[in-house]
């Protein structure tokens, strides 16, 4: 299959042209290394799931850190409700690990 352009979900860098996912965040390995909690907040398809999926498989390659990428958006419905937020996010990474 040939290269193309993407704009529906995450990009594979085999399937999709794309630029390198890490040099839209340059800051975020002095975060990782210090150990401090980010946010990732930007409009939709401008490639944040591409960047953090390029960042867990980096960390995970170089062997210090395990990295994993969990959504909370499965926790939406429940905005008024934390516990059961909570609870869907949880019982959905279960479900996929």
């Amino acid at each position: 299959m040939r290269r193309r352009f993407n704009t529906a979900g995450p990009c594979q860098p085999e399937d999709h042209y794309m630029l390198p996912a890490l040099r839209r965040i340059p800051q975020v390995r002095d975060l990782v290394d210090h150990k401090a909690y980010f946010v990732v907040h930007a409009p939709r398809q401008v490639g944040k799931t591409t960047t953090l999926m390029s960042l867990a498989a980096e960390l995970t390659r170089e062997g210090r850190d395990t990295a994993l990428l969990v959504s909370m958006e499965v926790g939406a419905p429940f905005h008024s409700d934390p516990g059961a937020a909570e609870l869907a996010v949880l019982g959905s990474w279960r479900a996929t690990t």
